[in-house]
């Protein structure tokens, strides 16, 4: 018995079809079929997809597409049938149809009929009609689909004119191939259909085909699968019951042949036309020979229409703009790579590519100097695509354009991200707005997601779901699998072996949707460019609230022949194009960021000290503390870092900076090898040494060295055998010994694991220096534009004020007298921009800023008057006041909260009286100024310290004017370890330090019924949240209270601490301090200031011993003082000490 399911919906049926593509061809395979359809509903999301891994599995592919179709009239008709709706059948403004491709033109119908659907006739869901039906027919085959279908749903209407009407209408388009569909899933309403269905088939002569409307595989799926239709139906506690399944039916499972065949052993018929659609699906390819690149103008004035000879005219007439003398070595590389370039029929791309990107740049669009493999090819650099100099960096082109290889090349852009779309409009101007399309990407249920989701359909409590999801950790990315983490994560263990019917339904559900596509939305940088319409290669998805975009993923693009590139929004280019601007503005220079000087010791310091908050790449905590240990003091060295600083090679770190320091040996195993790891010093780094190294030992060409490279990273066992022996057999040839040609060899399969592209390390080198120079010499304007760049990120922002603080750079809180939008750079610092309050837009801001052109605000009844209540109501004035806006008028923030009542009603009344055009609340005198009689203000105590911080936070969210920690930061940096923004960095099982403000408690119950808690704390840089179990709670209790000051001693567990123990941080001192390091510059002391030194150390008494640290010499020389020297850590003898001449710095220790 044979039979081939035509009727399928996988998961790109989203948040519909529970079963993924990988299963319905599995079960394809498992029961024998040679072919199997995918027919989601209105898309073909899943369609290259589907074919590949069909066709990898042996199966036929039949892509379809299960689409929507207007019930009468047009596809622009929007309008729900009421009579319908009112009868309970729906909105009546669409039926079913399932159209299946049998040739490569039935496939490009399907394409124009689903992205009409989406674009013209989107109206709850993408409909098309008859009209786009009849002039999209050819190659298609019809089948008339579900109970919802075309012809069915008259049959359950009993309109038997309207169903022999519309049958005729499709036979007529589709002739033979138009099939009327039954299905049999137990359904009560399915009768009707299986009793009149065959008969209209006999008298209209068109043939019956059997289906099954497959949702999910197998028949134990369907309450996961109904449980999967109620995630964007329910919400927490709604107590819906979720084993009432939505769809009636527990059959719409994978079935096999003989399930068929005996549920339609009445219509063998029906099975046969199965068979039949088999046959005429045609096995055609929808991979083009050649990619569809986009037409490139070639301007009028050239004399070629030949890409090939225009692209080599434009390379040579740029050439000496990067490099003024052509060496033959230049000349050579050029040669080689426009040969490349023309034999692989790529010129057009370097074309567009070039193009746009020259475009951006007088458009004033910040572009990155290079991203990716792209920065080693030198045409690439010539044309101006990067600005990193491959000769200079010894960059491969092969690593970027390998001849050996026809794959598309991939030129990934870094824009400034606040005018990226200033290029993605240049681009569809160029070629046509329906040339260029935005690509799809989909949302799956991770882990953590399909525990929330199925959670809250099952009605289990918020606390419990939130429980279980956070204990799931993310690693490098990418959220651990259900399976492994109950097996592997010990807090899981009473989740796994619960006897709950609840959490052992959760799990066994989640089990079956984890993985499964959820949403689908737009790429955050995907761009396709075409050489026509979009829709004559790919289809297009819209709704009414999104642009159109590619139904087809990054990733499958290419498969199709597309041009697809990554249009990246880089804020960092943002920051550094913001901060020359206002370099400019604050010291009359333009500076050229391409011509700094690239060996500024100065600017090294930065990385060397670890200083590197806001610095592209070099920002993490281990980073930091591997920079400190290198000491890296050229830009080569940045780049191993960034290259090192990964999954996998970090273990090589230490062995770098020891070979570096001299402490470990540098050894090669072959002579040849040293001026390819010279610049690592012995440390195999980077792919592109990889390349070289079987160049050179091997004899391998550059090009085949790559092939190589790429075979043992894809760990295929039997081409890394074959890889081994002509490796060494092509190194013996060059004299080379076996034993030592395998070992090298062997060295090389060790790296393919972790080997980084150098060419995108050296581009992100380059940019995080050039980002390290700005903050370097103009550390104000670099702060500034790093804020205002960041002002959305509230505990980033915690961290640049921090950072800022370190600088001494003074952060003022926003003023109604002062502030812009954003952060304004100021004599005494850099000052917030208004818009960062809560509850102040960028409306209101523009308004208070208008207002003040005709003087600054006297006090808040004439900022009422002037602004207006529209943009200073009640709220925004409460907010400004929090957050300090008002300080210049009044320093007294509570009596200006007290009065906001009565400056409202003064304003109101001011601009009632203007408006009635009185005068009486004016004093005027001829030719003197006009003024206001402004209202006293209301009385009010000051607000505290602590009050007025806790303002702040909670419009500003993050302390501005102060913080509760600062008084106790010298304690609170001795005692740490740890900074809570950089826990990502540190190992389980660490012991960590640190002291925060408890923000949050939040208590529970433990499985034994004692009383546990977790908390969140925040230092000077972000937040942690802390975990304490039930004996740690009951001995710390009376200490974790909200707005407490604690030091905390933990254990770091998988993105949480342990709390171990907690102590008020006002106990630092006393309990944890032993000693005061004074640090000195040996230059700037002279013999009065070390006497000076000396008399106020003799003069205090205390218990802490001091150590004196002299800078100055080759190394960092400390030396502790006699015992007589105790002494005492009051305020005052440390503000004595910090007085002295040559006295760099004191801390605890």
């Amino acid at each position: 018995m044979e039979f081939i399911h035509l009727h399928n919906h996988s998961d790109y049926s989203l948040l519909d079809g529970a079963a993924s593509i990988d299963a319905l061809i599995s079960k394809a395979v498992e029961y024998n079929m040679p072919a199997v359809a995918l027919t989601d509903h209105g898309v073909m999301f899943g369609a290259v997809e589907f074919i590949r891994k069909s066709k990898d599995a042996g199966i036929k592919p039949i892509i379809g597409c299960e689409f929507y179709v207007v019930p009468q009239g047009s596809r622009f008709e929007k309008q729900i049938n009421n009579q319908k709706l009112k009868s309970g059948k729906g909105r009546g403004i669409y039926q079913h149809l399932v159209l299946l491709a049998k040739n490569f033109q039935g496939y490009k119908n399907l394409i124009k009929l689903t992205t009409y659907g989406h674009l013209e006739g989107f109206y709850y869901k993408p409909r098309i009609d008859l009209e786009l039906i009849r002039k999209y027919s050819d190659g298609l085959i019809a089948l008339s689909a579900c109970q919802a279908g075309i012809v069915a749903s008259h049959i359950l209407d009993d309109d038997e004119e309207s169903a022999i009407k519309t049958a005729l209408i499709y036979k007529e388009i589709f002739q033979d191939d138009f099939y009327l569909e039954i299905q049999n899933h137990n359904l009560e309403h399915e009768k009707k259909i299986l009793e009149r269905m065959p008969l209209l088939a006999k008298q209209l002569g068109i043939k019956l085909i059997a289906t099954n409307d497959i949702h999910y595989v197998r028949p134990q799926d369907a309450i996961a699968h109904n449980v999967l239709l109620l995630i964007s139906e329910v919400s927490a506690n709604s107590g819906v019951d979720y084993k009432n399944l939505k769809y009636q039916t527990d059959q719409l499972y994978f079935k096999s042949a003989t399930e068929m065949c005996e549920l339609f052993n009445e219509f063998p018929e029906a099975i046969k036309s199965t068979l039949e659609v088999n046959e005429k699906v045609e096995n055609y390819d929808i991979r083009p020979k050649e990619p569809y690149l986009p037409n490139y103008p070639i301007p009028e004035d050239y004399m070629v229409q030949d890409y090939n000879q225009y692209l080599e005219e434009l390379v040579y007439s740029k050439i000496n703009e990067r490099y003024p003398v052509v060496t033959a070595e230049i000349e050579a590389r050029v040669k080689h790579e426009l040969n490349v370039i023309k034999k692989m029929k790529y010129s057009n791309y370097f074309l567009v590519v070039q193009d746009f990107i020259n475009a951006a740049r007088r458009m004033g669009v910040a572009v990155g100097p290079g991203r990716g493999s792209a920065a080693g090819s030198v045409v690439s650099y010539i044309l101006g695509i990067i600005d990193v100099d491959p000769f200079k960096y010894d960059l491969l082109f092969e690593r970027f354009l390998n001849p050996e290889r026809q794959t598309m090349p991939d030129i990934d852009i870094d824009f400034a991200d606040n005018k990226r779309d200033m290029v993605i409009d240049y681009v569809k101007k160029k070629y046509g707005k329906n040339s260029v399309a935005q690509i799809i990407t989909f949302g799956t249920l991770s882990s953590r997601a399909v525990i929330r989701d199925v959670g809250r359909v099952l009605g289990i409590e918020l606390s419990v779901i939130d429980s279980i999801s956070k204990l799931i950790p993310q690693i490098q990315g990418k959220v651990m699998k259900l399976e492994e983490a109950l097996n592997t994560i010990p807090e899981l263990k009473p989740v796994k072996e619960s006897k709950n019917p609840k959490i052992i339904e959760l799990i066994e559900i989640s089990k079956v949707l984890e993985g499964l596509n959820r949403n689908a939305s737009m790429h955050a940088s995907g761009i396709v460019i075409a050489p026509g319409d979009i829709s004559d290669y790919v289809p297009l998805y819209a709704t009414p609230q999104t642009s159109p975009m590619t139904q087809y993923a990054m990733n499958e693009l290419e498969g199709v022949g597309l041009l697809k590139m990554d249009f990246l929004g880089l804020r960092t280019l943002t920051i550094n194009e913001n901060t020359l601007k206002l370099v400019k503005e604050n010291h009359k220079i333009d500076i050229d960021l391409k011509n700094i000087p690239e060996d500024d010791q100065k600017v090294f310091e930065i990385f060397q000290k670890g200083h590197t908050t806001g610095i592209f790449q070099f920002e993490s905590q281990g980073m930091r503390e591997s920079l400190i240990k290198l000491k890296p003091t050229s830009i080569n060295e940045l780049v191993a870092m960034n290259a090192l600083y990964r999954p996998g090679p970090m273990q090589m770190i230490d062995e770098y900076i020891k070979r570096k320091k001299g402490i470990q040996k540098i050894q090669y195993l072959h002579p040849k090898m040293e001026p390819i790891l010279k610049e690592t010093y012995g440390v195999m780094v980077y792919q592109e040494q990889v390349i070289r190294i079987a160049n050179e030992i091997a004899g391998l060409s550059l090009a085949e060295a790559d092939n190589m490279r790429r075979a043992i990273g894809k760990k295929n066992a039997a081409l890394m055998a074959k890889m081994k022996k002509d490796f060494i057999n092509g190194a013996k040839l060059k004299g080379i010994s076996e034993k030592i040609a395998s070992d090298i060899y062997e060295m090389i399969e060790k790296f393919a694991n972790y080997g980084f592209n150098k060419s995108h390390s050296v581009a992100y080198a380059v940019l995080a220096y050039q980002n390290a120079y700005l903050k370097t010499y103009y550390p104000v304007e670099f702060m500034t534009a790093t804020m205002s760049a960041e002002i959305g990120n509230t505990d980033y922002i915690v961290e640049l004020i921090e950072e800022a603080h370190r600088l001494g750079i003074n952060i003022l809180p926003p003023d109604v007298n002062e502030s812009d939008v954003g952060f304004k750079i100021t004599k005494d610092g850099i000052r917030f921009g208004l818009s960062a309050i809560k509850n102040v837009g960028v409306a209101a801001v523009e308004k208070i800023i208008e207002a003040r052109e005709s003087g600054k605000f006297k006090n808040i009844f004439d900022f009422c008057a002037r602004v207006g209540s529209k943009s200073a109501n009640k709220k925004i004035l409460e907010s400004l006041t929090m957050a300090g806006a008002f300080d210049s008028i009044n320093k007294n923030r509570a009596q200006i909260f007290a009065s906001i009542e009565k400056a409202i009603q003064f304003g109101q009344k001011q601009k009632e009286n203007i408006t009635r055009g009185q005068s009486n609340l004016f004093e005027s005198t001829g030719g003197s100024e006009v003024s206001y009689e402004y209202p006293s203000m209301v009385d009010a105590v000051p607000w505290s310290d602590t009050e007025m911080l806790a303002n702040e936070k909670k419009v500003l969210g993050f302390y501005i004017s102060g913080h509760p920690l600062r008084k106790y930061e010298r304690e609170i940096k001795a005692t740490s370890n740890v900074k809570f923004s950089s826990l990502e960095n540190i190992k389980d099982g660490t012991i960590v330090k640190n002291s925060g403000i408890v923000i949050e408690v939040k208590e529970k119950y433990d499985r034994n019924n004692k009383l546990m808690a977790f908390i969140t704390v925040e230092d000077f840089t972000g937040k942690a949240e802390i975990t304490v179990f039930s004996k740690i709670y009951e001995k710390y209790a009376n200490l974790l209270k909200e707005d407490a000051m604690l030091y905390i001693i933990g254990r770091y567990d998988r993105g949480k601490i342990l709390a171990e123990e907690f102590y008020p941080v006002e106990d630092l001192k006393e309990k944890f301090i032993k000693r005061l390091v004074i640090s000195l510059d040996l230059n700037q002391m002279d013999s009065s200031s070390v006497d000076e030194l000396k008399k106020i150390l003799e003069k205090s008494k205390g218990k802490y011993i001091p150590i004196i640290e002299v800078n100055g010499f080759e190394n960092i020389r400390a030396f502790r003082l006699d015992t007589k020297y105790k002494i005492n850590l009051d305020q005052s003898f440390l503000e004595k000490i910090q007085k002295v001449k040559g006295v760099e710095s004191i801390r605890f220790s």
